[in-house]
């Protein structure tokens, strides 16, 4: 047989459109930003505070990365002749435009921590509690954007969300800032550093994330893991001889190469269609599957065998025997290399055990099933034949017998 290549993918441009949930979150983000950098704004000039000046500034830069965010959501979706596996990547660059940002962020509040001067302040004891709602809008918003983020797999979200999570800190150091300067004291000076710190780590683990995505490295272990069970679960799959992922935007890339157990091309066409939809069913946000497939060499054949008893007796019944041998032969020697004997837990089953005990043999992938009585014809003989089993009859009457006919043709 031939290879046999499929590949699919997933139109994603409804999902990224202008009216897509995440591009709505990200005008919310913009909306937030210019109503946090007018009232702060509108507040320093009451007050004359610096920090609420700076900070103000500081949402300024958050509008300039609102907007390169609703860019970024809008424009990665986009798929062209130039570009026929998306945009997809323009997300990551604007995550880690906000992470360069947040760095910015991070050396200013430590610069003003060290050199700022504390003075007196002479406004009433409202200009705090307006503080206190620079604090909770972006910790509320954060938290909703972060949630929405993570829902569609969108690392843009993801950076903005905790963008604003950063500046709930810098707001809380604003408002120990405004209470230090109503007191006189220099409290905001040492939690600038520690706020100033702790923007800087969650920049890096944004930027580090990432370049891994803009890098091509390999998508995440868990879903190569989740994608493998599923590939293997077909019966028509002998193994996997490579499997490969990568993340583009929120999306999830998968190649695989597969040694297929049949010689029919409709058959492996069929089979490729089938991992594809499983994987996209169980695996969020996978874009494109790609499955090849090569024929397998078979070193071994594995034959399954109902029988009558642990002994070795054949069972006259295929769907009603308690056991079922399963024996690997050496294809060049001819010799036994594997022998195991499983149990038939669907034997007292009124109806449709023969069926049962076919998809218990697919769980094993026999190459063979050799039973006394014929199946040409009957539901488990045509199951486990779309499963690229052959079925065989035999006049041996125990193992052993059937074991040395085997090692002779073998």
């Amino acid at each position: 047989m031939g290879s046999v290549e499929h590949e699919g993918d997933v139109n994603r441009g409804a999902e990224s459109g202008p009216g897509a949930p995440i591009v709505r979150v990200g005008v919310y983000s913009l909306i937030v930003n210019v109503v946090l950098v007018a009232g702060k704004l509108t507040l320093a000039f009451v007050t004359g505070s610096l920090a609420l000046r700076a900070d103000a500034v500081h949402s300024l830069v958050d509008v300039f990365a609102s907007i390169a965010l609703i860019l970024g959501l809008v424009i990665s979706g986009r798929k062209s002749r130039d570009f026929p596996y998306g945009l997809y990547k323009v997300e990551n660059l604007v995550s880690t435009v906000i992470s360069l940002l947040l760095f910015l962020t991070a050396f200013e509040l430590l610069r003003q921590a060290i050199s700022a001067r504390t003075t007196a302040g002479t406004y009433g004891i409202w200009v705090p509690g307006v503080v206190v709602s620079f604090v909770l809008i972006p910790l509320l918003f954060g938290r909703y954007e972060l949630t929405m983020g993570r829902r569609y797999h969108s690392p843009s979200l993801v950076a903005d969300g905790t963008q604003f999570r950063a500046d709930v800190f810098g707001s809380t150091v604003v408002f120990i800032g405004v209470l230090g300067r109503m007191l006189g004291l220099p409290l905001d000076r040492v939690a600038a550093g520690v706020v100033a710190l702790l923007i800087a780590y969650a920049a890096w683990n944004l930027l580090v994330n990432s370049m891994r995505v803009l890098l091509d490295a390999s998508a995440s272990p868990e879903v190569l893991d989740q994608a493998r069970v599923l590939i293997m679960a077909e019966p028509l799959v002998g193994e996997i001889r490579s499997l490969v992922g990568r993340n583009s935007g929120r999306y999830v890339f998968i190649e695989t190469t597969i040694a297929v157990r049949t010689d029919d091309l409709n058959k492996a066409h069929a089979l490729t269609e089938r991992i594809e939809r499983a994987i996209k069913g169980a695996v969020p946000n996978v874009d494109r599957v790609l499955v090849h497939c090569e024929p397998e060499a078979k070193t071994q054949l594995r034959y399954a065998v109902p029988l009558a008893d642990r002994a070795g007796r054949f069972s006259e019944d295929f769907g009603k025997s308690p056991y079922f041998a399963l024996i690997d032969i050496d294809r060049a020697s001819g010799t036994e290399v594997r022998h195991e004997v499983v149990a038939n837990p669907y034997r007292e089953l009124e109806r449709g055990r023969g069926i049962k005990v076919a998809e218990l043999l697919k769980v094993y992938k026999p190459d063979v099933v050799i039973a006394r009585e014929s199946l040409v014809g009957k539901g488990p003989g045509f199951a486990l034949s779309d499963w690229g089993v052959e079925v065989r009859q035999t006049e041996a009457r125990s193992l052993d017998e059937l074991l040395h006919e085997l090692t002779q043709v073998e």
